[in-house]
């Protein structure tokens, strides 16, 4: 039966497995929102206030669901605005399906009325993208988009559709996803060479990244942890590993990591790198990085092995794929005089001080973690927050902690609350967020409230832009340019007249 592209693009996304829809309307996908009137009982949609809105509430459904998030944008500008959060997605490895509209085929390339080559724009901040100009082409594309954004490395997948394609009749017939081809990379000699390795060194690290949390292998690499008794570190995409208490939990390494840690990294005689890319917020001198060390890197992309630091065995595979070959051959050991020393180095850390009249950010984190427990989800956006956040968010799950770690997009976090939110509906979601990055997208509450999303919101409001004030502090003699927030703001007021239930303290 042959039915039009706009009800072809719905049923593909329904076969995908898609349930919620983040966007906005516009002329040129105004045939798709038409198509969705009729698919309300197995499609959510949910309009923002603004098309970035709808890419960071994509992102955020896909960073605490696993699943693929998905946003519908009209072209030209609705276009553009879902760029930033495309590229935030990107940097991250988020999957996500992004379609936007075009003009017509007969008016592309004539900078028509909100015609834009998205594609060019796109290109270097997606894993791939298409334009569709045949809709015999359209189902197989949108299925293809699927596959590519949640297979190997994950990331953004961009489809721009002519306006044209969606009135067009086509057959439809309804097919399974496209699975990926896995190839088994794990080699039986390479983990007999690292699990000796393991086995013989005396001071060693497990370093973790996003790519634990992709592959799923939380529990894999918990395993490894306690049966060998390696004490770990991750970056800020890989919280949620190890308890905050727990003797084996190094925190964040790096530029805003522990002393602790990042001592640790500079004595230790193995590092076996999970997920992870070497950053340059982790390893901000290449040359002296884990200078002491052999290096032991496990990623599915094969790009990002020697790219920043050289490892000296390379595991190019799925991390769990990997961990589950590499478990039985561990040994149990104690290795009591290493976790003895790193404890020593653990007396030198920084301790902010508690106190009972004024407001400190470390136990407002530590409260609302203890109050909401360990199934809340916390996102966050950029800034001082957000390393606040990191360090004392107590997370001991995966997907409950998110945020724009690689390309630090302030205005994130309300957006990705959202979309957390509507992809767990019966666990808490509470919005860490400064004035500066909450100033940037506030008008996403108009939609929490339009559509009874509950997100709890905390303002950190110190009426500055935090971080980069502190480095004027630190580097730049006092001299605070731009950073002082004049914005007199009264956020109780605000709340109120948008909808929101609001508490002061």
């Amino acid at each position: 039966m042959k039915i039009r592209g706009a009800e072809i693009i719905v049923k593909t996304l329904i076969d995908e497995g898609v349930d919620t829809i983040f966007g906005y309307p516009g002329g040129s996908v105004i045939q798709v929102f038409d198509a969705l009137y009729d698919y309300k009982d197995k499609l959510k949609l949910v309009r923002t206030s603004h098309e970035q809105g709808a890419a960071h509430a994509a992102d955020g459904y896909a960073r605490s669901t696993g699943k693929v998030g998905l946003v519908l944008a009209t072209s030209g500008p609705g276009a553009t605005n879902i760029v930033t959060g495309i590229a935030t997605a990107f940097m991250d490895s988020i999957p996500l399906v992004c379609i936007t509209g075009n003009a017509g085929r007969k008016l592309l390339g004539k900078d028509s009325f909100q015609e834009i080559d998205i594609m060019g724009i796109t290109m270097p901040i997606t894993k791939h993208n298409f334009i569709v100009r045949d809709v015999k082409f359209l189902q197989d594309t949108i299925r293809r988009a699927f596959m590519i954004a949640n297979s190997g490395r994950k990331g953004p997948v961009l489809i721009d559709i002519p306006s044209d394609i969606m009135a067009e009749l086509c057959n439809y017939e309804k097919k399974e996803s496209l699975k990926e081809e896995k190839k088994d990379l794990v080699n039986e000699d390479e983990i007999l060479e690292i699990a000796k390795c393991i086995n013989s060194s005396k001071k060693p690290i497990i370093y973790s990244g996003g790519g634990v949390t992709a592959s799923e292998s939380f529990k894999e690499l918990r395993k490894l942890i306690k049966l060998s008794n390696i004490p770990a570190c991750n970056t800020i995409m890989g919280i949620g590993v190890l308890g905050y208490e727990d003797e084996l939990n190094l925190g964040m390494l790096g530029m805003h990591g522990k002393y602790s840690t990042n001592n640790a990294i500079a004595e230790c005689d193995l590092l076996i790198a999970c997920g992870v890319r070497f950053s340059d917020r982790v390893a901000l001198n290449t040359k002296k990085f884990a200078k002491n060390a052999k290096i032991i890197h496990i990623d599915i992309d094969k790009s990002e092995i020697d790219k920043n630091i050289y490892a000296d065995y390379k595991l190019v595979g799925d991390v769990k794929e990997v961990l589950n070959a590499l478990l039985p051959k561990i040994e149990k050991k104690e290795r009591r005089d290493w976790l003895d020393h790193i404890n020593e180095l653990r007396k030198e850390d920084y301790r902010p001080e508690d106190s009972k009249d004024k407001i400190k950010p470390h136990q407002v984190i530590k409260n609302i973690s203890k109050t909401l427990g360990e199934d809340m989800i916390f996102v966050t956006d950029v800034g001082q927050h957000q390393m606040w956040t990191a360090q004392y968010c107590g997370r001991t799950k995966p997907r409950s902690f998110l945020t724009s770690g690689g390309l630090g997009t302030m205005g994130f976090g309300y957006g990705a609350a959202i979309g957390a939110k509507v992809g767990n509906p019966d666990r808490n979601v509470v919005l860490i967020t400064g004035d500066g990055s909450f100033n940037m997208n506030f008008n996403e509450i108009i939609t929490a409230v339009n559509n009874n999303i509950k997100v709890i919101t905390v303002v950190m409001n110190n009426k500055t832009l935090g971080m980069v004030r502190q480095w004027q502090h630190l580097l730049y003699n006092d001299r605070f340019s731009g950073t002082n927030m004049e914005e007199n703001i009264d956020y109780i007021k605000l709340s109120k007249s948008l909808g929101a239930c609001d508490f002061s303290y």
